[in-house]
């Protein structure tokens, strides 16, 4: 039952998305006829550019229906007693219980996790292994920095509590070796970032690595979801407010 409860729960979230991702590459390597790194993926798009409020009613609604996974798993902890709160996401520590620690640890690890990806970022697509990330395309409008905030608060709550928290405590719990178990989030992390090109795959397998030691060591997803969080916000926002003023930062 957990091996097909597993199945599901992937297959309704980030599995689904790394099948996606992967034919997203083939795409670009077998029907695309320009390089990579003269190909462009927008993370967040608009989905009703010309009407503002039917735009924001989308990205609002994409949120939320993306965030059912975590729903999902939540229901899944509860219903089998791993959880005592309410919420039911304490049992991969997503909680308040120790809020300053896990702010603290999630800062830390932005700064070096977020610092290094983005240097990262730049060498592979430069080498003609990424495509040009493009954070948002998003019109600009009053909605559009909190909208992309809530986008990068998805990220981290998803990614986190599915690929870390939920799937390692599963593999732990059906006996697969730690390392095992670990190499496989991570792999799956750099999956769905395959859209992205080879350097997406590496940096985000890189990042699922060392996430997921920190996760199997200390048992709280909270510190991880922080930090996804921070880079994401800072990789979004700070896209808007220098694309096309620094010459290192691509641009379509």
């Amino acid at each position: 039952m957990l091996v097909a409860e597993v199945w599901i729960v992937l297959s309704l979230s980030l599995g689904a998305a790394a099948v996606y991702a992967v034919l997203d590459l083939l795409q670009s390597l077998l029907v695309t006829k320009v390089p990579l790194n003269h190909q462009v993926a927008v993370i967040n798009s608009a989905f009703a550019p010309n009407m503002e409020l039917l735009d924001l009613a989308y990205q609002l609604v994409g949120i939320a229906t993306a965030l059912a996974p975590v729903a999902l798993v939540a229901y899944l902890f509860k219903k089998e007693r791993e959880s005592k709160s309410i919420i039911g996401l304490d049992a991969v520590g997503l909680d308040i219980s120790q809020p300053k620690r896990d702010i603290l640890w999630g800062c830390v690890l932005a700064a070096i996790i977020g610092g290094a990806g983005l240097g990262f970022y730049l060498l592979a697509f430069h080498a003609g292994f990424d495509v040009n990330v493009v954070p948002t395309n998003l019109p600009s409008s009053w909605w559009r920095i909190p909208i992309l905030i809530l986008q990068a608060a998805e990220d981290g709550i998803l990614e986190e509590v599915v690929v870390c928290g939920y799937l390692l405590r599963r593999l732990d719990q059906l006996g697969w070796g730690e390392n095992t178990a670990l190499v496989t989030s991570a792999v799956l992390r750099g999956s769905y970032h395959l859209y992205q090109g080879f350097g997406g795959f590496i940096g985000n397998l890189v990042m699922g690595l060392i996430f997921g030691r920190i996760y199997q060591r200390r048992k709280r997803v909270a510190p991880l979801a922080v930090a996804h969080f921070l880079i994401d916000a800072v990789a979004f926002v700070g896209y808007v407010e220098l694309v096309g003023k620094v010459s290192f930062l691509p641009h379509p």
